[in-house]
């Protein structure tokens, strides 16, 4: 008969093979965040050095720039969502990641438990048939 232990084997194997799946999914989302927010900082920054140089325009100039600067905070509005939606989305990446985290190691608790007590049992096994083993030989020796 196969021990539990080794029939829970394929379980363990599959609860990884999830959780690996799930960190690189949350890896992967990490990177999108992080690209999102560097896009930005970039809008961000480019908005305030874009501000600083506006000397000597005309009018035409100005309303031009001032439209300009007003598509620039348009996009950084937008881009500010972006990365709201992204942060979202990796924090639901995280929590999937720490259950199937969980999991695993539930099951890895479960199956540790297992050989554990398969041990024990082969142990008070053997110590049984050397018992028996000692007295069977007493036997033969005449002692009982």
């Amino acid at each position: 008969m196969t021990a539990r232990s080794t029939r829970l084997q394929p379980a363990v194997e599959q609860a990884q093979r999830r959780e690996q799946d799930a960190l690189q999914r949350l890896a992967g989302q990490q990177r999108r965040t992080a690209y999102v927010q560097q896009q930005l900082d970039d809008l961000e920054r480019y908005r305030r050095e874009y501000s600083l140089s506006a000397g000597g325009l005309t009018v035409s100039a100005l309303l031009n720039r001032q439209q300009f600067v007003d598509r620039i905070d348009q996009a950084i509005t937008q881009q500010k969502r972006e990365v709201e939606r992204q942060r979202r989305v990796t924090e639901t990446a995280r929590v999937q990641w720490l259950q199937t985290h969980a999991r695993e190691r539930a099951l890895d608790s479960v199956v540790e438990r297992f050989r554990t007590q398969e041990q024990q049992s082969e142990q008070r096994q053997e110590q049984a048939e050397m018992d028996e083993h000692t007295q069977n030989r007493r036997r033969a020796a005449g002692f009982f």
